[in-house]
């Protein structure tokens, strides 16, 4: 039973199990930067403080709307947390509760939550929808933490990470292999009546016709890009791993300069979800994967409540598929999940694998 299809009384567990690691990463903030877990003012980063306090509203928001938890009201909750309407450079500049008041805020959050979640009689996908969103939110969060973490120098306990290595790493026996992939009509995304929960951007169902294409069974690796360093004098990523570990911390554009130079190219994101599914020799799971595909719509793109999860940023960012061994929850791990972010972010935990030409 994974996360999308879980029963009320799984998804419980789930929630505790996500909080447990929230809060395992807090510590590790307050043991570097002292309990304000002040942080520099970036484009890629939240005050964590802020952060916190906004994973508690998120799941208030949609489970417990009457929730105002110690503020004077709901709207005053909604004016420090509501990430729709609060600017990001200003969350550095607002009154924020202390991180003993904002932990205490989760708690109470999170016990009525499960409260709710004990009395619910259903275990239907509508009725157990938003406790599903509010359990992916906060393990997106943790990822967030973690990535922003090793960019500040933070040390991260063992627990969190081990608990979120997924999916195997590849072999040495697979850096090389290169698989071939018929041609065929691909369905990309997931069908209306799927079973569970499916993110907004995921529907859409729609048939992608794919030439024949051979594609690495891996992402590109450290021995792999580094010569395209020496040889095209680009700047050194900041932290370099072992030849035989997945290259990370890589942006669109120098992923794909290096295929411009290896004479390959990035796979779609239909490329890449076909041979996820259909080649059992395709490994992922490592990085997140740059895709050549600019995030749009499928065809009837409906918004879900939670409508500014993916509308706002069509046409913005590029497509990643696949996983982060190490920081992405194995719960939201997917061959169909649309990660997305602007092409520059050298700080998120993404490399990419490439196709013949």
């Amino acid at each position: 039973m994974t996360a999308r299809t879980a029963n009320a009384k799984a998804l419980a567990s789930k929630l505790q199990d996500s909080r447990q690691r929230t809060l395992a990463l807090a510590d590790a903030y307050a043991a570097a930067l002292g309990e304000s877990l002040l942080v520099p003012r970036r484009d890629t980063l939240n005050p964590p403080l802020w952060e916190l306090g906004h994973i508690a509203w998120f799941a208030d928001h949609w489970l417990c709307g009457h929730a105002s938890r110690g503020f004077a009201s709901v709207t005053a909750y909604d004016a420090l947390y509501d990430s729709s309407a609060v600017p990001h450079d200003s969350r550095w500049d607002l009154p924020l509760p202390t991180l003993v008041q904002t932990r205490a805020r989760m708690q109470a959050s999170l016990d009525e939550i499960l409260s709710k979640l004990a009395a619910e009689t259903s275990d239907d996908d509508e009725t157990l929808y938003f406790y599903r969103l509010a359990l992916f939110h906060e393990d997106m969060h943790a990822e967030a933490a973690i990535y922003s973490a090793k960019n500040l120098d933070i040390a991260i306990p063992k627990n969190p990470l081990q608990a979120t290595s997924h999916v195997a790493c590849a072999s040495a026996d697979f850096i090389k292999t290169t698989l071939s992939i018929p041609a065929q009509m691909w369905l990309l995304g997931s069908p209306a009546q799927a079973a569970g929960f499916v993110f907004d951007n995921e529907l859409g169902q729609h048939e992608v016709a794919l030439p024949a294409f051979e594609i690495n069974s891996r992402v590109v690796t450290w021995a792999e890009y580094l010569p395209f360093i020496a040889a095209t004098n680009r700047e050194m990523p900041r932290l370099v791993g072992e030849p035989n570990e997945a290259a990370v911390h890589i942006n669109w554009f120098d992923a794909k300069a290096w295929c411009d130079w290896a004479g390959r190219r990035l796979p779609t994101e239909a490329e890449w979800e076909c041979a996820a599914m259909t080649d059992s020799h395709f490994t992922w799971g490592e990085v997140w994967e740059w895709t050549a595909s600019t995030f749009e719509p499928y065809p009837n793109f409906v918004p879900h409540a939670y409508a500014d999860y993916s509308a706002p940023w069509f046409g913005t960012r590029q497509v990643l598929r696949g996983a982060a061994a190490g920081a992405t929850s194995a719960r939201i791990a997917h061959p169909k999940y649309r990660n997305f972010f602007t092409p520059e972010r050298t700080d998120i935990f993404a490399g990419f694998r490439s196709c013949a030409i």
